[in-house]
């Protein structure tokens, strides 16, 4: 597998990539991007999910000048894809001062004729008002250099092929012209025998994707609310280990501290890691030392370890080929394993599209309830005492209780050394599970503003340990923290919300008084 560097992209897509958080490339893209950096016309076999757009996307990006106007042409089949993939332009785009357009019917026409007089480097359209601009002299494509033709096979299906015959027929010959499609009916190749020179045939169609043996499960959440939800999935379900795949190495890092914070048991392992603490963090997950591995998709890459009976998706991979490699982590030798993905509203897109990759269905899992994460809880401290009892070896803890015994009605004593362990086991008493309110902790959220940040060398750890401080508050309170330069935002249920602004502290993290107030705006 080479890196984004070894396929010859310039120094400002690189840095690109590293800000989107890309480790490395897809085998569409390791495969597309240097024919298409030579300037070669390329046919491309691949599904959606694999990562084609940035394939075609990154490279074009570099070969675009800022100076020379409107390079760069992409047809795809609907307004949802030409939007999409607008955005995706922008993005890659970060570092060069180019300029992209979408076009699709059902948006005032005028409006697209204002922009594109402005002057635009890419055009981004369906055929049917593409057409329509070449139609009204609006667009003009005679010095087009790079034409995509995107999802070309659903735009055969939609009845676009003539429209893409007239439109190409306007645009410059002397062009690099890319096409991709899924499948290769005769039409499609009539279209690249006509249009194309001499293209390179690449295809990465997958091989058979396999995950029947995994049930699939996917919550809905927020950025504020994720860490919440996730704790809640481990505590409810009592689950005992697992691998937890993150976007970037910035996220694993972020989520290693704040559950590591809150009492989990966790190493993180990414990129920036040397491979002494890499194989370290793998031994102790597979001896059971840790619970769980923590990852990006580069650093698990390889990843040999037998049973692992969960695999969590805290955040959605951005293609396909990519979930169905981190859930392969799990469900096998003939065992059923579990995928749980935690997917923001924005994101459902990728579900889609992963669940249309792997034709299969991810089902929707009710978020946990307090009384689950009671429950567990309490059973999993009834199964400890069952256990120690059955071991029979009380030795000197005999004599002690023997010995209050003599003053205190022995249900006392029990229920009295029952409440200081499992309030240092779980940091949070029992009176407080039963009395909280469902709805406060799962609806009802309450922003506070602290005074301090990133400049005060304040962590996520610092914060959780100072609001735990606070009596009556417990880390499963809190739900989100976002440090700044010279502050921070914590998310709180409503009732450790209203202890912590009511209450006056006398604290200082690293010479700075701490004052918690709460947030203008959520």
């Amino acid at each position: 597998m080479k890196t984004f560097e070894e396929l010859g992209l310039s120094e400002k897509v690189l840095k690109t990539i590293e800000g989107i958080g890309y480790e490395e490339p897809t085998r569409i893209q390791e495969e597309v991007i240097p024919v298409l950096l030579e300037g070669k016309d390329v046919i491309a076999q691949a599904q959606t999910g694999t990562g084609k757009t940035a394939a075609f996307g990154m490279p074009l990006i570099d070969l675009l000048k800022e100076e020379d106007g409107l390079q760069a042409l992409i047809l795809l089949p609907t307004r949802e894809l030409a939007i999409q993939v607008a955005g995706e332009m922008r993005k890659f785009a970060k570092f060069k001062r180019l300029k992209e357009v979408a076009i699709y019917g059902g948006q005032p026409i005028d409006r697209q004729i204002r922009t594109l007089k402005m002057g635009v480097n890419i055009v981004v359209g369906t055929p049917g008002r593409i057409l329509d601009h070449l139609n009204r002299r609006t667009l003009n494509l005679s010095k087009i250099k790079y034409v995509i033709l995107d999802e070309a096979d659903e735009m055969l299906d939609m009845g676009f092929i003539e429209d893409i015959e007239s439109i190409l027929k306007g645009v410059n010959e002397d062009r690099q012209t890319m096409l991709f499609s899924a499948t290769m009916p005769a039409q499609i190749k009539a279209i690249a025998k006509k249009h194309m020179k001499s293209p390179v045939n690449i295809s990465v169609m997958p091989k058979e994707v396999t995950v029947s043996t995994v049930k699939q499960y996917y919550l809905n959440v927020t950025e504020g609310n994720k860490l919440d939800t996730f704790t809640k999935i481990l505590d409810a379900s009592d689950i005992q280990s697992g691998l937890v795949f993150c976007r970037t190495k910035k996220s694993v890092d972020e989520l290693v501290e704040s559950l590591q914070a809150l009492g989990y048991s966790v190493e993180g392992i990414h990129g920036d890691y040397n491979q002494t603490h890499r194989l370290n963090a793998i031994s102790k997950f597979k001896d059971g030392v840790i619970d769980f591995l923590i990852a990006t998709d580069v650093a698990a890459r390889g990843l040999d370890i037998e049973n692992i009976s969960h695999v969590f998706n805290y955040h959605i991979p951005e293609n396909a080929e990519a979930y169905v490699h981190r859930i392969g982590r799990t469900g096998r030798a003939g065992r059923t394993g579990v995928a749980i993905t935690l997917v923001q509203p924005r994101e459902f897109k990728l579900l889609k599209m992963i669940e249309q990759y792997t034709k299969s269905k991810m089902v929707p899992m009710a978020m946990p309830k307090i009384k689950d994460v009671y429950e567990s809880r309490v059973n999993k401290f009834k199964k400890l005492i069952t256990d120690t009892i059955s071991e029979g070896k009380f030795g000197e803890y005999s004599v002690i209780v023997e010995q209050l015994a003599e003053e205190n009605d022995v249900m006392e004593v029990c229920a009295a050394a029952l409440k200081l362990v499992f309030e240092k086991e779980f940091k949070v008493g029992l009176n407080d599970l039963k009395e909280m309110k469902e709805e406060a902790h799962t609806n009802q959220s309450y922003r506070l503003f602290l005074n301090v940040g990133r400049e005060h060398n304040v962590t996520k750890k610092d914060i959780i340990k100072l609001l735990t401080s606070v009596k009556g508050i417990a880390g499963n309170d809190i739900f989100d923290i976002d440090t700044f330069n010279g502050f921070t935002f914590v998310n709180v249920n409503e009732e450790a919300g209203r202890k912590l602004i009511n209450t006056k502290l006398n604290v200082k993290i690293n010479g700075k008084k701490v004052n918690i107030a709460l947030a203008k705006n959520k």
